[in-house]
């Protein structure tokens, strides 16, 4: 597991780490880009009911209901300064999607704990939607709270990972994702994942390909994902439909030279793969 491995480099990496198993890479090329710069327009449209999980302490509620966000830069976090998006913000720790008007989806280690559903927000709208921003605030109806864990797993049997979270209201002004409820995609199916990668606003990554579809509870990808991204959606690009949630894969940054951290660059068919726990296992999303 490379988590343990990167903690032991630097401390200074966002909360985005603490609630990580295992972390993500790049396969060939880097295809993640800001909202501002995707021509999907499905996608787009999608990402309005993704949410970010940042910590109580990292959202500052400046004047009643308007809140600003506080958090490192990537390249203030250690990462090197030649990193892509280096002075964006790294303010998450970890990804989610709405599927209902109060209910939320995410990766099971992203929650473990009632104390972790009490110690975040979840948060809409992070996200770079016409040019790259410095500061970002948002409203009331941009920030909820979690009221209680509905159902979670993390099994190490299985690899079963995933957690469904009722928010303390319901959400305004967003559609609830539409999910598979039965079968599996297909072999040859292409995914975009919506999240945020190392705790940076929103990322659409495009053109992930199944590597492994033969696990029943999860399949595997070639996502250019970070830790961060645990608990994004992931995607048919073609319909829209949520596949799965992304849950882990292989080491995201490595030490350079210079001594600060890098992104790892595997080729398009290298590497372990990225893994995607299956929706269709979750209990409360069959009925």
């Amino acid at each position: 597991m490379k988590f343990i491995a990167l903690l032991a480099l630097t401390l200074s990496v966002s909360a985005f780490a603490k609630t990580t198993p295992v972390d993500k890479v790049i396969y060939g090329q880097d295809d993640r880009l800001d909202i501002f710069e995707s021509n999907d327009n499905l996608m787009k449209e999608l990402s309005l009911s993704t949410a970010v999980q940042i910590l109580n302490r990292n959202l500052v509620e400046t004047t009643p209901g308007q809140y600003t966000v506080k958090a490192e830069t990537l390249a203030e976090s250690g990462m090197c300064k030649n990193e892509r998006f280096a002075n964006q913000p790294t303010a998450g720790n970890c990804s989610g999607f709405l599927v209902a008007g109060d209910k939320l989806v995410t990766a099971g280690h992203c929650i473990n704990s009632d104390f972790d559903c009490q110690g975040h927000y979840w948060v809409f709208d992070f996200a770079n939607k016409e040019k790259e921003e410095k500061t970002f605030t948002f409203n009331k109806d941009q920030v909820y709270r979690c009221s209680k864990i509905i159902e979670r797993k993390k099994d190490s049997m299985t690899q079963a990972d995933y957690a469904v979270v009722k928010l303390e209201r319901v959400v305004t002004g967003r559609t609830p994702l539409k999910y598979r409820t039965e079968g599996k995609p297909a072999d040859d199916a292409v995914f975009t994942v919506i999240g945020h990668p190392t705790g940076l606003p929103t990322k659409i990554t495009a053109a992930a390909d199944m590597r492994n579809n033969t696990n029943p509870t999860f399949f595997v990808t070639n996502a250019d994902t970070y830790g961060g991204n645990s608990g994004s959606a992931v995607v048919d690009s073609r319909t829209g439909i949520v596949e799965g949630i992304l849950v882990r894969g292989d080491q995201d940054y490595s030490r350079t030279e210079e001594g600060c951290l890098g992104s790892v660059y595997r080729p398009q068919t290298g590497g372990r793969g990225e893994d995607v726990t299956r929706i269709t296992i979750i209990n409360d999303l069959k009925h």
